[in-house]
C-alpha cells in the first residue's frame, strides 16, 4: 500500500493537477501543450510495463520495486529544474516514464496476489488504497509547498513521501511468499511453481482482449478528468483551495471503490460487479458539466470519478489473477496495464484540447460518459473463471501423460 501510494502511479497525477495552471501562467504554454507531457510519461511506461513485470516474474518484486522507487524519487525531484522550453518539459516526463513504472501496482500487486487467494480482491483493494491515501494527503501538502516556494517546489516536496515513508518500510519488510507460505490453490505440481498460463496463451483468448479494450476506454475517460479536476472545479467558480478539497473527496471515492469493489469481487462474479460500478463515473461526468454548479454537486462528481479509479485498478489486478493465473502474472498484468498507461496519458491532452477550443470540458465529459458505459459493458463478456488446478491432458508433456 505504501509503495502504491508513494510511487509513479498516483503522485504525478495529483501533482500535475495543481501545477498545470501556474505553469500556464508563467510560461504561456496552452493547456494542450502542458497536458501532452503525460504522453511522454505514460506511453514509455506502458510499453515497458510488460518488461518490468517479466523482471519481477524472474527475479522477484523486491529488487525491481526498490530500484524503481529510488529512480522515481531522483527523477521526479529533478522536475524542479524544468526550463522555459517545452521540449525540456517533455524530456523530463520521458525520463520518468522510462524508470518509474516499477514503482506502480504492476510490481506491488504481484506479491500481494501470491499471499492471498480467498480474500484476494479485498487484499488487492487494500494495497491499491495507496492511491486514495495519496489523493487525500498529497494535494494539500503540495498546495502548501507551492505557497512557500512556487510550483517548482511541488515536485521534490511530493517525493518526500516516497523517501521517508515508503522506502524504509519496503526495504525492511516487503517480500514475496516462500513456496511453503503460498496458498495451496495457487500451486501447480511438486516443483513449487505457481499455476497459470503464459502471455502468449492469454493472448489467444477473448478475455485478454476484452480486458485490454475495456481498460483503454475507461482510462481515456478517467485520466484527464482526474488531472484536470482542479481546473474543472475552478470553472465552476471555486478557488484552488476548494479544488484541493475536492481532490480529497476524489480520494474518498477511490477508497470506497477499492474496498467496496474488492470485497464484492471476492463474493460475486467480478464482471457483474464491475459493470454497474462503471456507470457511476459516467454519472459523474454529467454532474461535472457546466460552469455554475454548487460545491456539493461538484464534490459529488469528484467522489464518483474517484470510484472509477478505485474500480478500474482492482479490475485489472484481480482479473489478471483470476483469468490467467499467477505464473506469468507480472508480464500479463504489465501488458494489460499498458493500455491503462496509454489511455491515461492521451486523456489529459484530449481534455486540455477541448478546454482550449471551447473554454470548458463539457464535450470531452460527454464523450467520457459513453466510454465508461462501453468499457464496463465489455467486461460482461469475460465468462466464467478458469480452474488452473484442473490439469488438461493437452498441456502435459509426453512423460507426464504416461504418468496420468
Amino acid at each position: 500500500m505504501l509503495g502504491t501510494a508513494c510511487g509513479a502511479s498516483p503522485i504525478p497525477f495529483n501533482v500535475f493537477s495543481l501545477v498545470i495552471g501556474p505553469i500556464h501562467e508563467e510560461f504561456g504554454w496552452d493547456y494542450t501543450q502542458i497536458s501532452a507531457a503525460t504522453l511522454f510519461w505514460g506511453i514509455p511506461a506502458a510499453l515497458l510495463a510488460p518488461f518490468y513485470g517479466s523482471l519481477c516474474d524472474r527475479h522477484g518484486v523486491r529488487k525491481v520495486g526498490i530500484a524503481s522507487l529510488a529512480a522515481f524519487i531522483l527523477v521526479f525531484s529533478s522536475f524542479y529544474f524544468t526550463p522555459n522550453w517545452i521540449v525540456g518539459w517533455y524530456l523530463f516526463w520521458l525520463a520518468l516514464g522510462a524508470v518509474a513504472i516499477g514503482s506502480t501496482p504492476v510490481i506491488w500487486s504481484r506479491a500481494v496476489a501470491m499471499w492471498f487467494d480467498k480474500h484476494r480482491g479485498l487484499a488487492l483493494g487494500i494495497t491499491l488504497l495507496g492511491t486514495s491515501a495519496t489523493a487525500m494527503v498529497v494535494p494539500h501538502f503540495v498546495n502548501f509547498a507551492i505557497g512557500i516556494g512556487g510550483w517548482r517546489l511541488a515536485f521534490p516536496a511530493a517525493t518526500l513521501f516516497a523517501l521517508f515513508l515508503a522506502m524504509p518500510f519496503i526495504v525492511a519488510w516487503y517480500r514475496e511468499p516462500r513456496p511453503e507460505e503460498r496458498p495451496a490453490t495457487i500451486s501447480a505440481g511438486a516443483d513449487g511453481m505457481v499455476s497459470g498460463i503464459s502471455l502468449k496463451q492469454a493472448m489467444r483468448g477473448r478475455q485478454f482482449w476484452l480486458l485490454l479494450v475495456s481498460t483503454l476506454l475507461i482510462s481515456v475517460a478517467y485520466g484527464g478528468a482526474h488531472v484536470q479536476m482542479v481546473e474543472i472545479v475552478k470553472l465552476h467558480g471555486f478557488t484552488t483551495g476548494d479544488a484541493a478539497t475536492v481532490m480529497s473527496v476524489v480520494a474518498l471515492g477511490i477508497l470506497v471503490g477499492r474496498l467496496g469493489i474488492g470485497y464484492l469481487f471476492d463474493r460475486f462474479w467480478a464482471p457483474g460487479v464491475a459493470f454497474p460500478a462503471m456507470l457511476l463515473p459516467a454519472l459523474a461526468c454529467f454532474v461535472l458539466m457546466g460552469t455554475g454548479s454548487s460545491f456539493a454537486f461538484v464534490a459529488l462528481g469528484g467522489f464518483l470519478i474517484g470510484v472509477a479509479a478505485g474500480t478500474e485498478s482492482d479490475i485489472v489486478a484481480f482479473m489478471t489473477a483470476r483469468y490467467f493465473g499467477l505464473r506469468h502474472y507480472g508480464k500479463i498484468y504489465g501488458s494489460l496495464y499498458a493500455p491503462f498507461g496509454i489511455g491515461s496519458s492521451i486523456s489529459p491532452m484530449l481534455y486540455g484540447a477541448v478546454r482550449d477550443a471551447t473554454g470548458t470540458y463539457d464535450i470531452m465529459l460527454g464523450v467520457a460518459i459513453g466510454l465508461f458505459g462501453v468499457g464496463g459493458a465489455l467486461l460482461l463478456g469475460l465468462g466464467r473463471y478458469p480452474d488452473f488446478n484442473r490439469v488438461q491432458i493437452e498441456d502435459l508433456a509426453p512423460a507426464e501423460i504416461s504418468q496420468v
